[in-house]
């Protein structure tokens, strides 16, 4: 089952959703920020996210400008087959090892992405069965086209040993249930049953930073996401919800990794920045 859509709409209420389906969604022109899970992502022209589906997203547009945008939802069963073809290659894995994850394409890559968007629009327009059959293996050739582009990311995820990625999993999800809890070393030690030295130094190797910079980066996208979509929250209520106990902690790290303080990003406008 594959649900191809090219859209232009006016003003859409955002709201977070799932769907077991995969995605891939290319972003044409607008003003768009698009939220999945605690990341936000300022699109622009050319923007391409895949996403595995069951993590909740949303798009936060502003209705002043034309938002358009393909989306394709579609049951992973569908491409399957293509891999025990020969000298076939598994479609899914960007989807299921990168999860959610957005391409830059511009130039070439971006008119070919679009080139093939829009054989798949007229392929979809004939409304009989050999549309739908070449709306389907146009779908493939653009599958194929990122697979390409995700290689050099996919190969990155992969030098690490999948005993380390599973340890860093583990405390990554221990991270999640309680980065707005006043965490202490000693208490991931004790639940993780790994030394604090020992804790550190593999959570770094992995993801490249501290334990304590990833609770806070984590905070501060949460606190981001929490100012676009209960703009009535004031400064103050968002830093103690995310577990701050100090005004000055929260606006100091917020412009540290925003590069802007909560007060700028709040009012929005053209003081507002995003990763």
């Amino acid at each position: 089952m594959m649900d191809y859509g090219y859209r232009s709409e006016g003003p859409i209420e955002p709201v977070f959703h799932s769907h077991t389906n995969y995605e891939v969604y290319y972003f044409h022109e607008g003003q768009c920020n698009y939220l999945i899970g605690d990341n936000i992502y300022h699109m622009a022209p050319g923007d391409l996210i895949i996403m595995y589906g069951m993590t909740l997203h949303c798009a936060k547009i502003d209705p002043s400008f034309p938002y358009v945008r393909s989306i394709i939802h579609f049951d992973p069963g569908i491409v399957r087959p293509y891999a025990e073809l020969p000298h076939g290659v598994n479609l899914l894995e960007p989807f299921e090892q990168l999860r959610n994850y957005r391409l830059r394409l511009r130039g070439e890559d971006k008119a070919e992405v679009e080139r093939i968007l829009e054989l798949m629009r007229s392929y979809q327009l004939r409304q009989d069965a050999i549309g739908e059959n070449r709306l389907r293996l146009a779908f493939v050739d653009l599958l194929y086209f990122i697979f390409d582009l995700c290689a050099q990311p996919l190969k990155d995820r992969q030098e690490y040993s999948s005993d380390k990625e599973a340890s860093v999993q583990r405390i990554i999800s221990l991270l999640e249930q309680s980065y707005k809890d006043d965490l202490h070393m000693e208490q991931l030690e004790e639940q993780l049953h790994m030394s604090k030295s020992y804790l550190s130094k593999l959570f770094k190797e992995v993801t490249g930073v501290t334990i304590f910079h990833y609770i806070y980066r984590r905070r501060i996208n949460e606190a981001k996401i929490l100012f676009l979509m209960e703009p009535e929250l004031s400064v103050t209520e968002v830093a103690f919800r995310l577990g701050f106990k100090h005004l000055a902690h929260f606006s100091r790290l917020f412009k540290q990794f925003a590069g802007i303080t909560p007060e700028q990003f709040r009012r929005g406008g053209e003081a507002r920045t995003f990763e």
